[in-house]
């Protein structure tokens, strides 16, 4: 007999010294062990929805498995990282047990997904760890998984309707892996970096027999998962342009509290707070750590300390997307002046930025490659850096493979493809990742001048001026679809936005 937990069901409840405790962890009594799991309310019988990312999940499952027939494949979530002590991280799974298993939020740290593809029918199988039963110790005492710690875990019947995935106990995995097929010699391939425990299982059962895979087989497994995501479909753009227009709301707060910000001291973190609250309200969290820039600090590119004033007159650039429930994150660049108003030079170096962002959007089109997209807007770049008489070649010297001069006021590239992870499809190959534009690519578009208030080249008039515009594009049969048009990026309407959140 099992309760709704899919676990056996009985009186019996395990010693406390039976089981691992942490050491200041008081030991419970027998009277307590007998009294705990009584006067309970069952448990509700109705089963939850399944997810809305079921449809588009199983579709990613399906190209999986018929790209590697015959194999067992092994998707780690990842496990909880420890911040310090005994307080972990909050847990984020990793990417690509997202993608196929359609599991969002904090699910499901130390859990497991195998794509069993060595029968007639595929089997996808998730195992993890289901709720106790109340009659056991892990219901009480076991800060990970226990009911009183964590909340009501879900049973296998009802991840299983959650997610249309077969689900079992993470217990059986063991015995999964080393029967994986007749006569056990399936080859297995895993996401090595997911989890080095499941890892390590992986190589055992591969060295009890012979054929059944190695780390190379790993490393192409892994890149092709990374170069799936490239193309996104329906739903999952929906998710990125819901995440745009949830940012949109963190951002408006952000520039409903720029005064208060001044007010206050040390503004770049305030600024920050009031986004990483909307991103948790809203969404899931931050999708990267929020750039909070103002003066000279927007010319160091990943300035996440956010520790500055912001100081009138100046600028701020905000680099921050949120990440919503399916970990689908939006990636929007703003900058913003801080007075309201943007000074004469700050608007041409401002002016410069955005017409290299509209060269760049000009070619992120099908019928060109993902590098066309960085070539078009540092052209434009250099043109600017040119008659301002600081670029010390010339624009076609500058631009050449044997160049890059502009390189010391832009040194990040324009784009890269965006989804799960704010840098999606990170272990694609090279040339996939930088060649042709196809339907349903999701990417930045992001060029920046950064003048270093410490920088002797520049003109007086823009040392200290740091500008980058980045908005989030989808590729169409036609136009590229942009997916953060809601927030304003023109010059008249950056400034006229925040008139309108001033009052």
């Amino acid at each position: 007999m099992t309760d709704r937990s899919g676990r056996p069901a009985g009186s019996q409840i395990q010693a406390a010294d039976e089981q691992k405790v942490p050491k200041r962890q008081t030991p419970f009594s027998q009277a307590f062990r007998d009294f705990i799991p009584t006067g309970w309310q069952p448990y509700d019988s109705t089963m939850p929805q399944p997810l809305d990312s079921v449809p588009s999940a199983r579709t990613h499952r399906d190209v999986l498995a018929a790209r590697f027939p015959g194999e067992v494949l092994v998707i780690p979530a990842g496990v909880l990282m420890p911040r310090n002590n005994d307080c972990d991280f909050p847990f984020r799974p990793h990417t690509t047990f997202v993608y196929y298993s359609g599991l969002g939020t904090n699910r499901e740290p130390n859990a497991v997904l195998v794509i069993d593809t060595t029968g007639s029918t595929t089997r996808d199988v998730l195992y993890f760890k289901p709720r106790a039963p109340r009659t056991d110790r892990e219901f009480y005492a076991d800060p990970t998984y226990g009911e009183m710690w964590v909340g009501k875990r879900e049973s296998l019947e009802e991840m299983s309707t959650m997610t249309g995935l077969q689900c079992r106990d993470i217990a059986e995995l063991d015995a999964a892996l080393s029967s994986s097929a007749p006569g056990g010699f399936a080859p297995l391939r895993v996401i090595r970096e997911a989890d080095p425990s499941i890892t390590a299982k992986v190589d055992v059962a591969r060295q009890a027999t012979s054929g059944r895979g190695d780390a190379a087989a790993d490393e192409a497994f892994d890149e092709f998962t990374s170069d799936a995501r490239f193309c996104k479909d329906d739903w999952e753009i929906e998710q990125l342009r819901d995440a745009c227009r949830r940012s949109k709301v963190g951002f408006e707060d952000m520039i409903r509290q720029m005064p208060e910000a001044v007010r206050r001291g040390r503004g770049e973190r305030w600024m920050e707070g009031i986004f990483g609250l909307h991103a948790r309200h809203l969404g899931n969290n931050v999708g990267y750590g929020s750039i909070c820039a103002a003066g000279d600090h927007a010319n160091t590119l990943h300035w996440v300390r956010n520790d500055g004033d912001l100081r009138p007159g100046e600028l701020i650039l905000i680099d921050a997307g949120i990440e919503i429930d399916s970990l689908y994150t939006a990636d929007i660049t703003r900058t913003l002046p801080i007075s309201g108003t943007f000074s004469p030079a700050q608007r041409r170096v401002y002016q410069a930025v955005l017409d290299a962002q509209d060269a760049a959007a000009k070619v992120a089109r099908v019928g060109h490659d993902h590098a066309e997209i960085h070539q078009a807007a540092i052209r434009v770049i250099c043109e600017y850096l040119a008659d301002w008489g600081i670029l010390p070649v010339s624009v076609d010297d500058a631009v050449s493979p044997e160049g890059g001069q502009f390189r010391r006021w832009m040194v990040h590239g324009t784009s890269h493809h965006l989804g799960l992870d704010v840098h999606d499809c990170s272990q694609a190959r090279r040339e996939d990742y930088s060649g042709p534009l196809r339907k349903g690519m999701c990417m930045s578009d992001e060029p920046g001048i950064y003048f270093k208030q410490t920088d002797l080249l520049v003109p007086e008039e823009f040392r200290g001026i740091g500008v980058r515009i980045e908005d989030d594009l989808c590729i169409t049969d036609g136009e590229p679809e942009w997916l953060s048009k809601d927030c304003p990026r023109e010059i008249d309407e950056v400034e006229a936005w925040i008139a309108d959140l001033w009052g």
